[in-house]
């Protein structure tokens, strides 16, 4: 039975839309593609491994890190080394010393100090066959001084050969001097009138190199290097590209247990620079805050002791008022003193002296601000509060009002660098500022609380005689000076111990060292497999698109299920030069195919022993209907079938040579009338079988197809043949094989694989499930031998068997794939 023939289907609407539809993708082709293509695979696998390879071992910059961890202690007293103290104003907490100096080690102030005083805008490399690497400049035997007074070329590398023990050979690019040059002094760039390319030039240690755009000297490195180089490149930064490079490559993290611990991260790509940065970084900062801390402290000790001595002369005197009207006026032994609201009036004025006096500090450090005067400034502690945001605001203020002044001697007060630093100074004014109203907000806040209630205390001793009151106002006066007294004075033994301390609070508990830390970045590993991946998913793309744009019939399975169309066989590849395979060779498979389709078009056909006229089509040209027809014809001939070929393709003839036969007069001639029936009928090798050529292509091949001659024609042969073999029009063309089908017993329908577009199987598929054609049966052409018969369809029956089963095709080799899944498949079909 015919594949597909026995499946009754209800043509309902919804059914009848999905006949001839074909799925947009088809994995089961896009998966052979793939498997078919493997050798791209391996390529794109080889040549992705080089580039990975060449990438890891030329191109990669390898990315270091080193680490250093310190402790701030909580002793500190200045602005630039505030501690962890909680305001007891507004009750602020928190580690606002290490948040300082996390502000301090990302500032610029620090960070630039750095680059000036350690020359960390001059940058060293060597260079390899390929790769460049990036050096320390303890990596150097040389450290390369430049004339700070001197314009320099920025970014121009500079290439140092060694030329003996203490020469080197000065390399300049070919090409890239810069008429606009850079001054380390002003920090800004200068135009100079173009000159010449300076000539390569060997210097000797401590010689000095003068050319229009540079001006330096190479001094011996105390630390001998541990590598030999074969060059040096050197390059030079700005100071404030310098600066943003290194603060951009910082980290600072607290510890999440105690937050007094900071732990700093240093990027780069060289280790040991990393290290020594760090290491450099954290003991500049020791000693400043050092510094910073002895002269707030002295200022603050100087500023103390002051305000004690004219304190000391207010108490002097006030307790000799007190005596005199102790012994004078008798009032000692005041009676029935309310003993409670005096001890609370006494605390209350002893605080409000405390506030007083922190007030008066606080006057001192608003009054340095505005003076400019940094170095007399005196701690904040002096006025009771320790706020490191405001200590930062301070620090930056007197860094920027410094470099406002080095900026004055260089630029006009209207000039841009000018409005700038200003602009800044003015933002650090008002942070400080900010700060100041709200200390002075809250001590005059919490004053107005303690005068509240000293008023509600004094309501009480209102019943004293006046002498009596005038003694106990006297002896307030009296312990309010005290109070303030004793206040300064206990602020000035704190700043007196942490002067004869006298050591930094920054700890390192653990330096920056190189251990031979492997690097952080980049993700080799991720890269290369990036890269393999990348390639490996070029070919599987490119198919991919392929399989997408392709709309060409590759799927017996997906050919029959959209088409609901029986198939009557499957013809492999014809590899002759002629059609005649069946006469050629009649012990291949592509002969058995044809006897296999032989046997199935009874099904279509039916056995009521009548002749019978099979009609055999296609969508266009191409695709094998003319190779279909002779072979199936010759087939019936050699089976003792009379059977005749009509070639009724009347704008197309070809039928004539394959069996070389004239086309001078054909079955266009019969149909004007110009011959009779005998003389376009041709004998062939074959006994049984004859063959009709077109003839000459004539003007109007529809009317004579469709006419009533052509019709009586084919009803003549019945009387004379088994068989009438029509090789008729593609359908996709021309209408003309439509009509032929309403007088054809069979009509075949020829698929090319890989040839005929999916869209062309609508028309046929539609008209079939409309009923508008019967007996319709597909034929699947040159299917791809080496994929196996019957890949990819489903029904089992094996059409053309399969190569190296027939004679002629005994020298075949299936491929790998297939016989890997037949010998699968005879292990699952054993019983």
């Amino acid at each position: 039975m015919i594949p597909g023939k026995d499946a009754t289907v209800e043509k309902v609407d919804s059914q009848k839309e999905k006949y001839g539809s074909f799925a947009l993708f088809d994995i089961e082709h896009f998966l052979r593609r793939v498997l078919k293509s493997w050798y791209w695979f391996v390529l794109m696998l080889l040549l992705g491994y080089s580039i990975a390879w060449v990438y890891s071992k030329y191109y990669a910059q390898n990315i270091y890190a080193s680490n250093l961890s310190l402790s701030v202690s909580n002793n500190t007293s200045s602005y630039f080394t505030p501690n962890q103290s909680i305001n007891f104003i507004w009750g602020q907490g928190g580690n606002q010393d290490g948040v300082y100096l996390k502000k301090m080690l990302l500032s610029r102030t620090h960070n630039e100090f750095l680059v000036k005083e350690l020359d960390l805008f001059v940058s060293y490399s060597t260079k390899g066959a390929i790769k460049s690497t990036y050096l320390d400049k303890d990596d150097c035997p040389v450290i390369f001084q430049v004339d700070k007074k001197h314009l320099q070329q920025m970014n121009y590398p500079v290439t140092l050969v060694p030329k003996g023990a203490n020469a080197f050979e000065v390399i300049l690019p070919d090409e890239g001097q810069s008429t606009n040059l850079y001054s380390y002094e002003s920090e800004g760039f200068s135009a100079i009138n173009s000159y010449e390319r300076p000539a390569n030039k060997i210097i000797r240690i401590g010689e000095w190199y003068t050319s229009p755009n540079l001006r330096f000297r190479l001094i011996r490195n105390p630390i001998v290097p541990k590598i030999k180089l074969e060059n040096i490149i050197v390059n030079l930064n700005t100071v404030n590209q310098s600066v943003n490079d290194i603060v951009s490559t910082i980290g600072i993290e607290f510890d999440k247990e105690i937050n007094s611990i900071m732990i700093i991260t240093k990027k780069g790509y060289n280790l040991n620079s990393t290290v020594n940065f760090l290491n450099m970084s954290v003991s500049q900062l020791q000693k400043k805050r050092l510094a910073d801390k002895i002269t707030v402290d002295k200022n603050t000790d100087i500023y103390l002791q002051e305000n004690l001595d004219n304190i000391r002369k207010k108490l002097d005197s006030s307790a000799n008022v007190l005596n005199y009207m102790k012994t004078t006026e008798k009032l000692y032994d005041i009676k029935d003193r309310d003993e409670k609201s005096l001890g609370e009036i006494k605390d209350l004025e002893a605080k409000k002296a405390d506030i007083d006096s922190k007030i008066a500090s606080l006057n001192e450090i608003r009054r340095s601000l505005e003076a400019q005067n940094f170095e007399k400034m005196i701690s904040t502690t002096a006025a009771g509060f320790q706020d490191g945001l405001f200590s930062a605001s301070v620090a930056e203020l007197k860094a920027l009002y410094m470099k406002r002044r080095e900026l004055a001697l260089i630029y006009k007060p209207t000039s841009e660098p000018m409005k700038e630093i200003n602009r800044l100074i003015d933002d650090a004014k008002m942070t400080s500022n900010t700060a100041l109203r709200n200390y002075y907000s809250g001590y005059y806040n919490e004053i107005n609380k303690i005068n509240q209630k000293v008023a509600q205390a004094n309501s009480d001793l209102a019943t004293y005689p006046e002498k009596q009151r005038r003694y106990l106002d006297a002896e307030r006066g009296y312990n309010m000076i005290e109070a303030t007294y004793n206040s300064l004075l206990g602020r000035q033994n704190e700043t007196q111990m942490r002067m004869a301390a006298n050591q930094s609070d920054i700890t390192v508990i653990d330096p920056a060292k190189n251990v031979g830390q492997p690097p952080i970045g980049p993700n080799v590993k991720a890269t290369k497999a990036a890269i393999i991946g990348g390639f490996l998913v070029l070919p599987l793309l490119f198919i991919l698109i392929g399989e997408l744009l392709d709309n060409k019939i590759r799927n017996i399975k997906e050919l029959l299920s959209a088409t609901k169309i029986p198939l009557l066989g499957v013809i492999g590849n014809n590899g002759n030069d002629n059609m005649l395979t069946v006469l050629d060779q009649p012990k291949s498979s592509v002969s058995e195919a044809f006897r296999g389709i032989r046997a199935n078009m009874r099904f279509l056909a039916g056995e009521n022993g009548g002749s019978k006229v099979i009609l055999i089509t296609s969508s266009i040209g191409g695709e094998g209907k003319t190779y279909v027809s002779i072979n199936l014809a010759s087939v019936l001939g050699l089976s003792d079938k009379k059977t005749i070929l009509l070639g009724m393709d009347l704008r197309k003839p070809k039928i004539f040579g394959d069996f070389e036969i004239d086309n001078k007069y054909g079955i266009s001639n019969y149909l004007t009338g110009e011959v009779n029936i005998s003389q376009i009928i041709n004998k062939t090798r074959i006994p049984n079988l004859d063959v009709a050529t077109s003839g000459p292509i004539p003007p109007n091949p529809s009317e004579l197809l469709m006419s009533e001659k052509n019709i009586q024609f084919i009803e003549d042969l019945k009387s004379l043949y088994d068989f009438i073999i029509i090789d008729s029009p593609p359908v996709g063309l021309v209408a003309d094989s439509y009509e032929l089908m309403k007088h054809s017993d069979a009509n075949i329908y020829v698929v090319r694989h890989e040839y005929t577009e999916k869209y062309m199987l609508k028309m046929i598929t539609e008209r079939y499930h409309n009923g508008e054609i019967d007996h319709l049966g597909l034929v699947y052409n040159d299917y791809n031998t080496k994929q196996g018969y019957g890949y990819g369809y489903g029904y089992g029956y094996g059409y053309g068997y399969g190569y190296g089963y027939f004679d002629e095709d005994k020298n075949y080799k299936e491929p790998l794939l297939i016989r890997i899944r037949n010998k699968v498949q005879s292990i699952f079909n054993k019983k």
